[in-house]
């Protein structure tokens, strides 16, 4: 056993359990008690910069903290309380940031300020939390979701998303960050959420208007490392960090070698802060291929089992990112796996953009956007299970056998694909409206959780770069680094496309993302589009079960195929795809366009819809063979010939 994972060995059971009062917490009967993981330290001052009625604003006093082992500093100062603003000052030296600030007003450079959470009134005591099944996932960043971008103005357009029938927000990182804009994946106090977005209490009546509305709040973490500045964890410990395996972004965190403890406790702390201090439904973990953890308990097992005994019996999903697509992270740990509800599906997102633009650059020529593939998709979940990947000249992915199908989140775009462009287009500037309106019906009618990204139900026109306000010592170098990685599409890497990259430093990036906030003059034919579709997946009798009875799928033609959802007693459905142009399949050799016994089929929704902006869809079967119009989806239902007359 290597030291690494002996010492996590023997911290499993201390880090088991969530670490009491990390941060600043008030007490109910007065005062405020501070605690501290500062191993490297032997002595620890709480310096109180504001201290309410009676004095003045500014004067500070400093504290002493009382060392109770294993690295940790704590005390109780009874005349502090919500609303101070206090740094830490260790060994009598320089003054630094609470690692577990619960708000920091003036960014991450600033005072960290003390916030009772039990001042807020929730009004969602009978929220029960949503399980995965007939999810339907809307992807949003606070800052550019609105033109504010604050919590208040986002809430504001909740009753809207719930009319479209988004039923889960998965919300970008808010973890406070410096500079005036960010993705929110360079956060550096991991327990404050982003003082340009609102207070914490803002925060928190967001996720409550969206409990009463019927939606769930997910939020997007970042353990896999911070950002370049405003990180000061170095001031308290020197085994926060793993040097010796960096991630793609540098040093990542030590979750499995000497000092490791308090690191797992840091994080498990701030994943039950998230969960019962804000009442998120969960969480989705970023790049869980960029941990470092060779432990007997991974720390992505720890962290959802801490996540799931936060929530009290509430309900909460647990999603992850993982590129090598290792299917065991939705396995049971019991059996070996890590316990998360879903993983992101970029194999699903990589054939749809193939067959719907033709890249084949980068990792689009690791697949074809052929029928073949969107029958696989539809069975298998993923594509790659342990097969080589020829680009990356290795096996790729891992079985998926035995997992639900709905454990699969798919997407047309996210935040990172719309951005890996050159200016950061949406995908229905890349293609025909048709196209794109039978690719929509793929990905909210496949048994997998489908997922929108923030306008793309209304095909908003607002591009979405990559925007990050570096300071002065790192602009260069921001740029470069996106340069640099979108070099990898042949097209980007040309002195021309180079040049006409948008700046990620520069103000106009951020605010050319940004949603408009007036309301269109008329609802729009594509979010009608969405609204439809939502409905038929959440009401239709087969294709709510996403796939639970069984799938399957045929190729028709180059660029023709028909889908099968099986449902009770012979209830079946098909999907009808077309990618091409007008085609007629004959002779009907193909079994699953037999109808159950008795039965015929009936056109039940069709892309080509005039209401859509199609130009209407005659029915598929004919004299001479099913005809399926070029560039559309159709669903079709069995149905009795008897009762329905069909023929």
């Amino acid at each position: 056993m290597s030291m690494r994972r002996a010492v996590a060995s023997k911290s499993k059971q201390a880090t088991a359990r969530i670490e009491p009062g990390i941060g600043a917490v008030p007490l109910a009967h007065g005062g405020v008690r501070f605690r501290v993981w500062a191993p490297k330290r032997s002595r620890v001052e709480v310096l109180l910069e504001t201290l309410g009625r009676g004095r003045k604003k500014g004067a500070s006093r400093a504290l002493p903290l009382n060392a109770e082992g294993a690295g940790y500093f704590s005390g109780v100062v009874p005349e502090a309380r919500a609303g101070d603003r206090y740094r830490y000052r260790l060994d009598g030296q320089d003054t630094y940031p609470d690692p577990a600030s619960r708000f920091q007003p003036e960014g991450p450079f600033g005072p960290s300020l003390v916030v009772d959470p039990t001042r807020f009134v929730w009004r969602d005591g009978d929220w029960p939390g949503p399980s995965l099944s007939g999810q339907v996932i809307y992807e949003m960043h606070v800052g550019t979701f609105t033109e504010k971008g604050t919590w208040q103005a986002a809430a504001w357009r909740l009753p809207a998303l719930a009319d479209l029938g988004i039923s889960v927000l998965e919300i970008m990182p808010v973890a406070e960050f410096p500079g005036r804009f960010n993705w929110g994946y360079d956060g550096v106090d991991l327990f404050a959420p982003s003082h340009l977005y609102g207070a914490p209490d803002d925060f928190r009546a967001f996720v409550d208007q969206a409990h009463r509305l019927g939606i769930g709040v997910l939020l997007d973490v970042v353990y896999n490392h911070v950002g370049p500045r405003g990180d000061f964890l170095a001031a308290f410990s020197d085994t926060y960090k793993n040097h010796g395996e960096p991630t793609e972004w540098g040093a990542g965190f030590n979750f499995d070698g000497p000092g490791s403890e308090g690191v797992r406790a840091f994080f498990l702390a701030n994943v039950a802060y998230w969960i019962r201090e804000f009442h998120l439904d969960g969480l989705r973990f970023d790049a869980l291929q960029e941990f470092r953890d060779a432990s007997d308990e991974p720390i992505v097992v720890a962290l959802a089992d801490c996540a799931r005994e936060a929530a009290a019996g509430r309900s909460i999903l647990l999603i992850g990112e993982n590129e090598p697509q290792q299917s065991r992270m939705l396995r049971p740990a019991s059996l070996g796996g890590f316990g998360l509800d879903a993983l992101w599906n970029d194999d699903f997102h990589h054939v749809a953009v193939n067959a719907l633009t033709r890249r084949v650059a980068a990792y689009y020529g690791d697949y074809h956007g052929s029928p073949q593939e969107f029958v696989s998709l539809w069975k298998h979940g993923y594509l790659y299970q342990g097969q080589t990947n020829v680009r990356q000249g290795k096996p790729r992915g891992q079985p998926t056998r035995g997992v639900a199908l709905r454990s699969f989140v798919n997407y047309l775009e996210n935040h990172d694909q719309v951005a890996n462009s050159l200016q950061g287009e949406r995908l229905h500037h890349s293609t025909s409206p048709a196209l794109h309106r039978a690719m929509i019906a793929l990905l909210l009618l496949a048994p997998g959780t489908p997922m929108l990204f923030q306008g793309q139900e209304l095909s908003s026109p607002p591009p979405f770069s990559y925007f990050n306000d570096a300071g002065p010592d790192d602009r260069d170098q921001v740029r470069e680094s996106r340069r640099e990685f979108l070099a990898q599409f042949p097209s980007l890497a040309t002195e021309e496309a180079q040049r006409a990259m948008p700046d990620p430093t520069d103000v106009e990036t951020f605010l050319r993302a940004k949603l408009k906030d007036e309301a269109p003059a008329a609802i729009s034919r594509i979010y009608i589009l969405h609204r439809d579709l939502i409905r038929l997946r959440r009401s239709d009798p087969v294709f709510r079960l996403q796939g639970s009875l069984g799938v399957d799928g045929a190729v028709l033609g180059p660029e023709a195929f028909v889908l099968r959802h099986y449902g009770d007693n012979g209830d079946d459905r098909i999907i009808l795809v077309n990618l091409g142009g007008d085609f007629v399949y004959t002779p009907i050799s193909e079994p699953l366009l037999a109808p159950p016994e008795g039965q015929g089929w009936q056109t039940l929704w069709s892309s080509e819809s005039v209401d859509y902006g199609g130009d209407g869809t005659p029915e598929p079967q004919g004299e001479a063979g099913w005809q399926l119009p070029r560039q559309s989806t159709v669903v079709l239902r069995a149905v009795y010939r008897d009762e329905e007359n069909v023929s």
